[in-house]
């Protein structure tokens, strides 16, 4: 099963191929490589009339953005009544993973429809696409990552939306190491959010293997969920891993609740008429 970020007006997929995809965010057009796209291009996407930058790949690894028209450094897109930074930034980044609109609107029903006080850790929490949506429904976040800048980032996207009031904590730590603290506190969450990547590094050089170290975190956060949680996602964008393994891993460490799984592929819609797939994802749902 795939679920298709299909409700966007700011952002698009124009046109795939080649190991590129060609997007609209808001007023600027861009083309980035997307490992996804083996398949050949119908059009020549670098020729768009529109197209203002494109991410050159390296052949030593990383690339470097080449500017075509004049645009601005960083600008704002919105999803309904949701807003986010964009920029282009290292490694083809945006700043933001369209993709997870799907994820949003899913929590959002279930924090809205849970008719309580719900608490919610935001782990690999990037830019705070999850954490915005989370605190636009009414619940209190705690938004951790290891990257200072993307912490920050995530503060100006709560502004942006108008969020800015909401109960949300910043954390900028090792994604593990703070869920150890949390467990030896005491401290209980009403649902889980983790976005982690392939590889990685903590703030103080810590090492992160997704193939090692996923399950053992699930297996932690666990422990800090409450006695009557509402939900766990985990999001997988930079893997292979098959959404039958994030089903696996949530019923297995989340046996002793009385709930569902749910696993998918995610993707986004092109204006070619094709799903552009974008990863993978895993949520329980208590009952």
């Amino acid at each position: 099963m795939i679920r298709v970020a299909d409700k966007w007006k700011d952002y698009s997929v124009i046109a795939t191929g080649d190991g590129y995809k060609l997007e609209r965010w808001g007023e600027v057009v861009l083309l980035r490589p997307d490992p996804q796209v083996i398949w050949k291009a119908q059009t020549d996407m670098s020729a768009y009339k529109s197209l203002n930058a494109k991410y050159l790949r390296s052949e030593s690894g990383g690339g470097e953005w080449q500017y075509l028209k004049k645009m601005p450094s960083d600008w704002v897109i919105s999803y309904g009544e949701l807003k986010f930074k964009v920029k282009p930034m290292g490694f083809k980044h945006t700043g933001l993973f369209p993709e997870q609109a799907v994820n949003w609107d899913r929590m959002i029903s279930l924090i809205k429809n849970a008719d309580r006080p719900i608490n919610v850790l935001n782990l690999f929490a990037y830019t705070g696409g999850a954490t915005v949506a989370c605190l636009s429904a009414g619940a209190s976040v705690c938004h951790v990552d290891a990257s200072k800048g993307m912490v920050e980032r995530a503060g100006e996207n709560v502004r942006l939306s108008g969020l800015g009031d909401r109960s949300v904590r910043f954390i900028v730590d090792d994604c593990k190491k703070f869920v150890l603290r949390e467990i030896r506190r005491g401290r209980k969450y009403d649902a889980v959010i983790m976005d982690p990547p392939s590889y990685g590094r903590g703030p103080n050089g810590e090492m992160w293997k997704i193939e090692s170290e996923l399950y053992p975190l699930v297996e932690l956060c666990s422990e800090v969920l409450s006695d009557d949680p509402l939900f766990f996602l985990i999001n997988s964008y930079t893997t292979g891993l098959q959404p039958t393994v994030l089903s696996n891993i949530l019923k297995l460490t989340l046996k002793k609740y009385k709930g569902s799984v749910d696993a998918y592929e995610v993707g986004l819609p092109t204006e070619e008429g094709i799903i552009l797939p974008c990863g993978a994802g895993g949520i329980f749902i208590n009952e």
